[in-house]
């Protein structure tokens, strides 16, 4: 049985370079196409070659084939944010939407997820660390087209955002992308095409557990994995929608399965100014490099940080990002905290005036110039005069949402000598792996 396609958003622009490496052709004329291509976004419609088009489509004429696109942003309003080219295998579109040209690539789901697996850790990681994360990136992946035929057709849109006087409840996930299944930055999975070297072993992992997903039983699971749980993973329902995953549960990230209730305020903090034992907790550069790619090691501290802002840098910075004049910042409360101790609630008290927003990744873009490591913090004020603190300090724990799989624990697991189903089954507690193709 052949592997399902998927649709990759690649970027959004109103003028895009591109080169042909071998021959493509575009489907609605028959032409044969190599070399160095460009079209623009005019009135609506994109220019190419002379003529106006809709939409375009290019499919290659061989599997040898290959495009490369111009400068490609990747990390998206994140700390390291930055172009590169990149070059991808199989069909290549183009659509207007209403303000620019959207760059979509037509993939096979196994060659997606070799790049997938070497854009999104090092493709020199151990081989069950590669086979788990095949098989996270397979299931997550063909969920979402799985969920997507599931809404094709129904009137109602999924509510992801909430705002009244008091309060903004927002989260992001990928039902924000409507002409494709997936994009290919970190608000999905990072897809960075053939650009990051794809090695024999990469590709042997993807071969061996071809057509292997993760199943509650009744519907593929929508695995998700961040770099660093800090300890203890999070729960679905704190990030994203409000439904739980039975397979997304909170637990401990070591053999030691007990931990306390970090929900309440007393043992959140206790927890985050330690550093309890986990398989995460980990400076071992080996076990890093398998996990965090050249730009991602610009990052030391992850697993315990530290964050400080003047009270002016912190007015400014959440005036401009909430668009909320709060005056002075007098407090940043946690109202509610998720099983990780990751907040998903915070109360932000000004001497304008005071305001409540979650989820944990809106509280990260808030606090943050791109994103705070994650929303497990606790708040320590000082230089206080006259009730107003001269300085916060943000002591926090983890990088990223923490749900299922974290990738630094798992790198260390399959140190420890835990095959990819243990790793698996340790994240994912009572899903079971399926071949489906």
């Amino acid at each position: 049985m052949e592997a399902p396609v998927v649709n990759v958003g690649i970027m959004r622009e109103k003028a895009v370079s591109f080169v042909f490496h071998g021959e493509y052709v575009h489907t609605e004329t028959g032409q044969f196409l190599t070399g160095e291509q460009r079209v623009l976004f005019v009135g609506g419609n994109i220019v190419f070659n002379g003529k106006l088009y809709k939409e375009l489509f290019f499919e290659p004429a061989s599997p040898a084939s290959s495009f490369e696109l111009k400068a490609v942003t990747i990390g998206r309003n994140f700390h390291w944010q930055r172009q590169e080219d990149q070059c991808f295998k199989g069909a290549f579109n183009l659509v207007t939407c209403k303000d620019s040209i959207v760059v979509i690539n037509q993939i096979d789901v196994e060659e997606y997820l070799t790049s997938v697996i070497s854009s999104e850790m090092s493709a020199g990681a151990s081989k069950e660390l590669l086979k788990a994360h095949a098989v996270i990136s397979r299931s997550w992946l063909l969920a979402q087209v799985e969920k997507n035929f599931r809404l094709a057709g129904k009137e109602e849109k999924q509510q992801s955002y909430y705002r009244d006087n008091e309060q903004l409840i927002r989260w992001y996930d990928r039902e924000d992308h409507e002409i494709f299944d997936v994009c290919a930055d970190d608000h999905c999975q990072r897809y960075q095409g053939i650009t990051r070297a794809s090695t024999p072993i990469v590709q042997k992992v993807v071969h061996e557990t071809r057509g292997e997903i993760l199943t509650d039983g009744e519907m593929i699971c929508d695995a998700r994995f961040s770099k660093c749980c800090g300890g203890v993973t999070e729960q679905f329902e704190h990030c994203w929608e409000p439904v739980p995953h039975s397979y997304l549960a909170a637990l401990r990230d070591s053999r030691d399965t007990t931990f306390p209730d970090l929900t309440k305020e007393e043992e959140a903090e206790k927890w985050i100014r330690s550093a309890p034992e986990a398989f995460c907790n980990t400076s071992d550069k080996e076990i890093l490099s398998q996990v965090l790619n050249n730009y991602d090691q610009e990052t030391t501290d992850f697993y315990r940080w530290k964050v400080s802002y003047t009270q002016e840098e912190l007015a400014e910075l959440v005036h401009r990002k909430s668009g909320i004049d709060f005056g002075q910042i007098l407090d940043l409360i946690p109202v509610s905290r998720g099983t990780s101790g990751r907040i998903d609630l915070l109360k932000i008290v000004g001497t304008h005036r005071s305001f409540t927003i979650g989820k944990e990744l809106e509280i990260r873009r808030t606090l943050s110039e791109t994103h705070l490591y994650s929303s497990a913090f606790v708040v320590d004020k000082e230089d206080i005069r006259l009730d107003i603190p001269g300085r916060f300090v943000l002591t926090g724990a983890g990088w990223g949402h923490g749900v299922g799989l974290c990738q630094i624990g798992a790198a260390m697991m399959s140190a420890q000598g835990y095959d990819y189903r243990q790793i698996l089954s340790h994240y994912f507690p009572g899903a079971s792996i399926e071949k489906r193709y």
